[in-house]
């Protein structure tokens, strides 16, 4: 990642994609001592008085630093690092490619716990991995304590649901989900009837001294990128036609209107919402 200038204007390159960095956004980021207030580091102006034909009038740029003089005076020196840290943080995510895989694929994505190994490379690695293959195992995970939820908490906020903050899976008298029953569940996408679907879920093995029980993971991308390529007619269908899922037990009723494929803003795949036991099929 790198930051070029060019005519006056300022350019973001990473992997070989370049975009213009327009000059509000550089403007809004001004820093000076009568732009932001020295102890809070909140700004003293209101972005939105910039006029929006702001431009660039003077500009260098150092190894460390890229010092900006605007068209309505106003100047900026803006740390190299940071302007970095800040595109990573939007973009990065976007720039690691999925990859497809079936029931050949040979890496696991295993990771051995350890101490402190939240704050070791190993971690960056694994969730690297997450991104890319969909999913990623972790072995010798605390089990008391509830641990799991420190270690969720290590990655981002628990979501808390109604299901409480985390839930044991297991057959039980009285289920309100087929998960807490012995009946064997298909392939499917947990939680498709909420709205924004849990972007991670985990799956904490505590205990287990039964035959059977074993998991069977599929990859949703690869799955629809067969069928964009063999069948774009029902690829188009099912990411434009939203469909309902529900759940419905005796105190809450949850639904939600979705496509089974989801895209994101450019089209592109970015999750798969499939329950036979929760979807409804349109009108």
């Amino acid at each position: 990642m790198k930051i070029e200038l060019n005519n006056n204007k300022v350019y973001f390159e990473n992997k070989g994609v370049k975009k213009e960095i327009h000059p509000f956004w550089l403007r809004e980021r001004v820093n000076g001592d009568n732009f932001v207030d020295s102890k809070t580091k909140q700004r003293l102006f209101d972005p939105t008085q910039i006029k929006g034909n702001i431009e660039i009038k003077n500009i260098d740029l150092s190894s460390n630093f890229l010092q900006v003089t605007f068209s309505d005076g106003a100047f900026a020196k803006l740390s190299i690092d940071n302007l970095l840290k800040e595109f990573s943080n939007n973009n990065f995510v976007k720039f690691i490619e999925k990859v497809e895989w079936d029931s050949s694929l040979n890496n696991f994505n295993n990771f051995e716990f350890k101490e402190n190994f939240f704050e070791k490379k190993e971690m960056y690695n694994a969730l690297i991995s997450f991104y890319k293959y969909g999913f990623v195992i972790f072995k010798k995970v605390p089990t008391k304590n509830n641990f799991l939820i420190n270690f969720a908490n290590s990655i981002g906020s628990v979501r808390r649901t109604n299901f409480g903050e985390f839930f044991n899976v297991r057959s039980k008298p009285n289920p309100n989900d087929l998960a807490y029953t012995s009946l064997a569940l298909a392939p499917h996408t947990d939680n498709p009837y909420r709205n924004p679907v849990p972007c991670i879920q985990m799956l904490h093995c505590i205990e287990n001294d039964v035959q059977g029980g074993l998991s069977t993971l599929v990859d949703g991308f690869t799955v629809t990128e067969k069928l964009k390529k063999d069948f774009p007619n029902y690829y188009k269908i099912l990411s434009e036609i939203k469909v309902r899922f529900q759940f419905i037990d005796q105190s809450i009723v949850l639904e939600d209107w979705a496509e089974m494929i989801k895209l994101d803003e450019n089209g592109k795949f970015k999750q798969v919402r499939f329950s036979p036991r929760l979807d409804f099929v349109p009108l």
